[in-house]
């Protein structure tokens, strides 16, 4: 199992937890990826929006892209996989920019491609913002356009969204970033299946990850596509105790009566989406679906769940906690890289 983490762009991840510890600022950003490659984390997420759709609309939010260049000169081994939005990026010269950061980051850059759904979001910034299926129809020209300047010493193309005349872009990247995506509709596992190497889900149980894995693995074999990484995102709590763990359930899911400042966000999101199961409003409290792997409990509960996880097809989790600095420190320690306690010296005979 790989272990990448979510960037804490957003200040935190849980809604009805006003304070989390974890500021969205560049100074806990940069420690915490920074130290997160010291201690076995593989991978960041760094999500793009340009409102806070976890805390509320009006609090702060880094801007993922121009974070991700920061990151690239001070981290030395960490993937780093960028949210991007085609309709926010001009594709031609995102892949100009997007080559740089990757020749900074020494070949660690990768893409989360997401096809947009806050159809708010996108009206205060003057952008355009298609219907669902056509959002996928942008996405696939978009990619088209990227990869092409990435690998093509010059790119023409022509399009119903784009087109591009015989477009240079050097320096090109160190070698061709990953294409994550993720998406539950046809729309989505059609564009995924042809055009992406890497399939990210939300939070599930082990059996309907695998069902989900098995479905894409088909997919695949049939437009005659090598075999894609399968990532999936989870909210980790790790304890002593169970009822320890569950204490921390409870209080992290509590919305003590009022709706917190993001919950309009969430019923629009749902309201833009196609989701294969019913998505309960209780879950509201963490952000894609983290809390249906159950990664809750004692170290040794656990990573019984990953070996389960594992055998389902699963390559990578997608991890957050809270607060994220102390968290990942505890799950790293007892999850990730357990330390053993060296034997008692035995007294001589």
């Amino acid at each position: 199992m790989r272990y990448g983490f979510w960037a804490p762009v957003f200040g935190g991840w849980l809604r009805n937890v006003e304070d989390e510890r974890m500021e969205a600022s560049w100074d806990y950003m940069s420690g915490l990826v920074r130290r997160a490659e010291q201690i076995g984390y593989d991978l960041t997420l760094v999500a793009e929006l340009n409102m806070n759709d976890t805390k509320g609309r009006d609090a702060p939010a880094l801007d993922a892209w121009s974070t991700a260049a920061a990151l690239a000169a001070v981290t030395e081994t960490i993937e780093l996989m960028i949210a991007v939005r085609p309709n926010f990026h001009q594709p031609a010269l995102f892949a100009k920019q997007s080559s740089n950061i990757d020749q900074i980051s020494g070949g660690r850059l990768a893409l989360n491609v997401v096809s947009s759904w806050w159809a708010d979001e996108a009206r205060q910034y003057g952008l355009q913002f298609d219907e669902h299926d056509n959002r996928y129809a942008r996405t696939s020209e978009w990619l088209q356009v990227v990869e092409g300047l990435w690998t093509e010493p010059r790119f023409t193309f022509e399009g119903k969204y784009y087109r591009t005349e015989q477009a240079i872009n050097e320096p090109k990247p160190v070698r061709k970033p990953v294409i994550y995506a993720g998406g539950e509709s046809e729309a989505a596992k059609t564009m995924i299946t042809a055009q992406c190497d890497a399939y990210v889900m939300h939070g599930d149980a082990p059996h309907v990850i695998r069902d989900k894995i098995a479905d894409m693995r088909a997919r695949r074999e049939r437009a005659g596509k090598p075999p894609m990484t399968y990532g999936m995102a989870a909210y980790a709590i790790v304890r002593d105790s169970e009822r320890e763990a569950q204490r921390e359930v409870e209080r992290i899911t509590d919305m003590k009566g009022t709706p917190p400042p993001g919950f309009d966000n969430f019923e629009q999101w749902l309201s833009g989406t196609q989701l294969e199961r019913e998505l309960k409003i209780q879950e509201y409290s963490v952000t894609n679906r983290g809390l249906r792997p159950r990664l809750i409990g004692t170290p040794e509960q656990i990573r019984e769940k990953i070996v389960e996880f594992e055998d389902a097809g699963l390559d990578l989790l997608l991890l957050q906690m809270s607060p994220q600095a102390e968290e990942m420190e505890r799950f790293s320690a007892q999850v990730i890289q357990p330390q053993t306690a060296p034997a008692e010296l035995q007294p001589a005979q």
